[in-house]
């Protein structure tokens, strides 16, 4: 694996020249934004964060993402936030693609490279900011934490994929193996965030049909990937935004690895859309 695999989105616009076909679309089971998208003209800005801009790549919207949102944050040199974050039901996942940041939670400072990975509870004090010389990219995921009476919500932590050992799913010697963050038994979170991967020709077996919403970014390589009943061919710096119980399959496509960054929700009782009636 290269020092930095990991594909980050440098906007600009396309020339005149460029016809309009691609491979973008939006769909009731699933949405496709292909990496061709992430122009300069489509990035949003939010309040306190200076040098920032952001691409939001899903957000809570009827007919689209329900339980979270997914952003990449593009910080120039000296940019960043002393208070990123406005909402205080909200917990967040960091995961840096290109560059370095350096996010400080409760006074600790972390510097975070590519491969980089935070997990920052509600409530956290945390600050960011791009203490180095070149643009920093990175992986916000954002969601309302369901609390439950009875579990402590969990503590905020950095650390960085490369120091963590892949967990190889059974029968597959290797080829299929997984990234995980947490402990898929600590029943505190309430959201994982892993990252996939599956060697040259390694595949999903069958159609996962499933309640966790998904929402996915190819890292690296390319692969082809089944949503709801279509075969969609993806590669590095694609996203894709699944809904729940949206059947899904993928096979690798070479010829290296094809990795993504997923993100599901997970141990809470499903939500009921109005009140019980007496």
């Amino acid at each position: 694996m290269s020092k930095n695999p990991y594909y980050a989105p440098t906007g600009g616009l396309p020339p005149q020249t460029q016809i309009s076909t691609d491979r973008a679309m939006f769909t009731q089971a699933y949405a496709v934004i292909p990496k061709g998208t992430f122009s300069d003209i489509v990035t949003s800005f939010l309040p306190f964060w200076e040098g920032a801009r952001f691409w939001v790549l899903s957000r809570p919207l009827s007919g689209f993402a329900e339980t979270f949102s997914q952003y990449i944050a593009e910080v120039q040199p000296g940019g960043g936030s002393d208070r990123p974050e406005t909402d205080a039901r909200a917990e967040a996942v960091l995961f840096v693609v290109s560059g370095e940041i350096t996010v400080t939670i409760a006074g600790k400072p972390h510097v975070m490279a590519p491969g980089g990975y935070a997990y920052l509870p509600p409530g956290c004090k945390w600050t960011l900011h791009n203490r180095a010389n070149t643009p920093a990219r990175f992986h916000w995921i954002r969601k309302a934490y369901e609390f439950v009476e009875g579990l402590e919500v969990p503590e905020a932590f950095a650390t960085n994929e490369n120091d963590i050992p892949p967990t190889p799913m059974p029968g597959t010697n290797g080829a299929w193996a997984t990234t995980r963050f947490v402990d898929m038994a600590d029943m505190r979170h309430d959201m994982h965030v892993t990252i996939v991967t599956l060697q040259p020709g390694a595949v999903i077996p069958f159609a996962e049909t499933h309640v966790m919403e998904h929402g996915l970014y190819v890292l690296e390589g390319k692969g082809v990937y089944r949503l709801n009943q279509d075969w969609v061919e993806v590669e590095a710096g694609d996203y894709m935004w699944l809904r729940a119980f949206c059947p899904q399959a993928c096979y690798a496509g070479g010829p290296g690895p094809f990795r993504y960054l997923l993100y599901k929700d997970v141990n809470r009782h499903m939500r009921f859309s109005g009140g019980f009636a007496r």
